[in-house]
C-alpha cells in the first residue's frame, strides 16, 4: 500500500512540475464551540489579533452554516457530504438504542466514503491532522486508515487540556492515538499548545519527501478550545476579571452591537430571543455571579491562548517561506456550549471522585472544571437563537474565514454550508476528483464551491431554488433562498415547526408559518424527500440527548465494572471455602489428637 501511494503521488508530481503550476498549502484551523461572535472580528471583546489578521487579508463569511454538533460537522467538512451519509447522524455517545447500528447512525465515518485527505494525498498532498478527532476509533475509522500520512487525535467528544484524563464519567480515559495507536500525552501538555507543536513537528520533518522536492501539505488541527471544560492558563485568564461582572444579558447586548457596527448582518436586525429557560443575570446571587463571571473570563482566555498558538503556527509557515503559499480556512463546528455539568449533582460527585477541583482561586487551571452555561453560550451566539444543540442560527451560524493568495478581501454574505469547503478546496487546489480513491468510489457532494465568492466573480453560489438541509438529533434546518425551516428539540425547543425569513430577520424572531401556508407546506415536503434520500430517522418519543448520555454512561460503566462484580462474590466464596477446609483440617487434628 505505502509504495503503490508513492508511486502515485511521484507521478502526480511529475505531472505537476510539467504543467508549472504551484499547488497552494491548506492549512484547517477548526475550533471547537466557538459562537458567531466570539472572535474580535466578528464583534466580540476577546481578543483574538492572529485569527482577525487572517480576516483582514482574506474574506470573512457572515452567512455560514454547520450543524448544531461537532461530530456531524466533522463529518461534513471532511467528506463533503451529508452527516447521514457519513455515518453521523448524530454525535456517537448521544445515538439511542432504536437507531444504533443503521448506517446513517454508526457514531465513525462510514467506510464507502472518501475523506478529504485521502483526496489530497492522492493529488500528491502531504496530509497531517492533530487534535480533536471524534469520528471513531475503530481500525477503519481513525485517520491514517483514513487518508493522514501522519496523526495525533483524540477520539472523543472532548477531554481535560492539561492532562490525559476524562471530562465525563462516559470515558474511562482520554483516547488519544498517534498515527492510530493508542499515546501518551506529554508531562507539559496544554491542548492548544499542544496541537500547534505537533503540527510543526509534522510540517518540519516531511520524512516522505527526500529527494522529490517541495510537497504542498493539507493540515487539519482541530482545537480543544473551547470546548468544556473551560481551562486556560492564568496569565490569559487574568486579562478578563471582571470584563464580565455585569453578566450575560449586558455582554449579549454588547455582542449584538458590535456585529451591527461592523456590518456583519442586515440593518434593522432583531437580537434572537434568550432560550426559554435560562436564568436573567439579576436572578443570581452574588457568590453566583462572581463564579460565573470568571468561568467566563477562563473561557475568553481559552480562546486567546488558542490564537496565540494559532499566531506560533502563521509565523513558522513564515520562516519556512509556505506562508504566501498558503490557504487558511478558520471556521467553529457548532455554537456555542450550554451545558454545566458541575451542576448536576452525580457529576459533583464524580467531579471530586477523579480528584477535580471547581473552586474559584484556581478555576481554568491544572485540576480544575469550568463551563460557562447558558446564559454566556446565548451571549456568545448572539445575535442568534439557541446555541449548541439546536437548530437555531445560535447553534448552526458560525464564522467562517478563508484568507491565501488570490483570494479577495472583504465580507461575504452569501448563504454557504460546511459541505461547500471540501469542493471549495479542492477546486482552489485544481485537485481533480477521480471516480474511485483506494478503492473507494468518490460519492456526489452536497455543496458547492465557494470559489467564485472568494475570487469575486460571483456573489452567490446557491440559487433561490436550492435545497440545503441539516438533522441532528431531531434538530432540523432546512434551508431554501432566503427562507430556513426549523425545528428545536427539548431541553430548550418545543419540537414545533418554524419558518423564518434569515434575509431580514437572522435573529428568528418572527415565525412565518401561519402567514405563509403554502410556502411552510413546501419546505416540510422539501424535508420530507431529504430525509428519504438521506436515510433520516424519526427520533424516538420523549427523546432527550442529555437523558441518553446518561443512559449510555450507566451501560459503559456496568460494562467496566462487571468483571469487579463478578470477582468480588465469587472472591468471597473463594475465601469462605478455603477458610472452611482450613478450619476442618484444624478440627479434625484436633479429634484425632484426643
Amino acid at each position: 500500500m505505502m509504495v503503490r501511494r508513492m508511486l502515485l503521488a511521484g507521478l502526480l508530481l511529475v505531472g505537476a512540475a510539467a504543467g508549472g503550476a504551484e499547488r497552494p498549502n491548506i492549512v484547517v484551523l477548526l475550533a471547537d464551540d466557538v459562537g458567531f461572535s466570539d472572535f474580535g472580528v466578528y464583534g466580540s471583546e476577546i481578543s483574538t489579533p492572529n485569527i482577525d489578521a487572517l480576516a483582514a487579508e482574506g474574506m470573512q463569511f457572515t452567512n455560514f452554516h454547520v450543524s448544531p454538533n461537532c461530530a456531524p460537522t466533522r463529518a461534513m467538512l471532511l467528506t463533503g457530504v451529508s452527516n447521514h451519509r457519513a455515518g453521523l447522524a448524530n454525535i456517537p455517545e448521544t445515538i439511542p438504542r432504536q437507531q444504533r447500528g443503521h448506517p446513517a447512525y454508526l457514531g465513525r465515518l462510514r467506510e464507502d466514503v472518501v475523506t478529504a485527505a485521502s483526496l489530497f494525498r492522492t493529488a500528491g498532498y502531504r496530509t497531517y491532522v492533530t487534535g480533536k478527532w471524534h469520528l471513531g476509533h475503530t481500525p477503519d475509522a481513525l485517520p491514517n486508515a483514513r487518508g493522514f500520512d501522519r496523526s495525533f487525535v483524540l477520539d472523543a467528544s472532548g477531554a481535560d487540556n492539561w492532562e490525559q484524563r476524562s471530562y465525563l464519567p462516559y470515558y474511562s480515559e482520554a483516547p488519544w492515538f498517534e498515527d492510530d495507536v493508542p499515546a501518551t500525552l506529554p508531562e507539559d501538555f496544554y491542548s492548544s499548545a499542544f496541537i500547534v507543536d505537533q503540527m510543526i513537528e509534522y510540517l518540519a520533518n516531511p520524512e516522505d519527501d527526500a529527494g522529490e522536492g517541495r510537497r504542498p501539505f493539507f493540515a487539519y488541527l482541530g482545537f480543544q478550545a473551547i470546548h468544556i471544560p473551560v481551562q486556560a492558563p492564568r496569565e490569559f485568564t487574568e486579562r478578563y476579571l471582571g470584563i464580565y461582572d455585569q453578566g450575560w444579558d449586558v455582554l449579549r447586548q454588547r455582542r449584538f452591537e458590535g456585529v451591527m457596527e461592523r456590518g456583519l448582518l442586515p440593518e434593522g436586525t432583531v437580537m434572537g430571543p434568550m432560550p426559554a429557560g435560562v436564568p436573567a443575570w439579576d436572578d443570581l446571587d452574588a457568590q453566583a455571579q462572581r463564579y460565573a463571571a470568571k468561568s467566563m473570563a477562563v473561557n475568553a482566555g481559552m480562546l486567546e491562548a488558542m490564537d496565540f498558538h494559532i499566531g506560533r503556527l502563521m509565523d513558522h509557515l513564515r520562516a519556512t517561506g509556505e506562508y504566501e503559499r498558503t490557504l487558511f480556512v478558520v471556521l467553529s463546528d457548532n455554537g456555542p456550549e450550554p451545558n454545566q455539568p458541575p451542576d448536576l449533582a452525580a457529576m459533583r460527585l464524580w467531579l471530586r471522585a477523579v480528584g477535580y477541583r471547581t473552586d474559584y482561586e484556581t478555576l481554568g487551571e491544572r485540576g480544575s472544571y469550568a463551563a460557562i452555561g447558558p446564559g454566556f453560550a446565548s451571549a456568545a451566539a448572539a445575535p442568534g437563537a439557541f446555541f449548541k444543540f439546536h437548530a437555531g442560527e445560535g447553534g448552526m451560524r458560525v464564522p467562517l474565514i478563508i484568507a491565501g493568495e488570490g483570494v479577495q478581501r472583504g465580507t461575504s454574505p452569501a448563504f454557504s454550508f460546511v459541505t461547500d469547503l471540501l469542493p471549495t478546496l479542492l477546486q482552489w487546489s485544481e485537485v481533480e476528483v477521480p471516480d474511485v480513491v483506494e478503492g473507494i468510489p468518490v460519492q456526489t457532494f452536497s455543496g458547492r464551491s465557494l470559489q467564485p465568492l472568494l475570487t469575486g466573480d460571483a456573489e452567490a453560489v446557491h440559487g433561490p431554488d436550492d435545497v440545503i438541509a441539516m438533522e441532528v438529533g431531531g434538530n432540523v434546518a432546512l434551508f431554501r433562498g432566503d427562507y430556513k425551516l426549523l425545528r428545536n428539540m427539548p431541553p430548550y425547543g418545543d419540537g414545533s415547526w418554524q419558518l423564518h425569513d434569515l434575509s431580514r430577520d437572522p435573529g428568528e424572531t418572527r415565525d412565518l408559518s401561519v402567514t405563509h401556508p403554502e410556502l411552510m407546506q413546501s419546505m416540510l415536503e422539501a424535508f420530507d424527500a431529504y430525509a428519504e434520500r438521506e436515510g433520516v430517522l424519526e427520533m424516538p418519543a420523549g427523546y432527550n440527548p442529555m437523558q441518553e448520555m446518561v443512559r449510555a454512561t450507566r451501560q459503559r460503566q456496568l460494562g467496566r465494572a462487571w468483571p469487579w462484580l463478578v470477582a468480588v462474590p465469587l472472591g468471597g466464596v473463594v475465601i469462605l471455602m478455603l477458610g472452611w477446609r482450613a478450619w476442618r483440617r484444624r478440627f479434625d487434628s484436633r479429634q484425632e489428637a484426643a
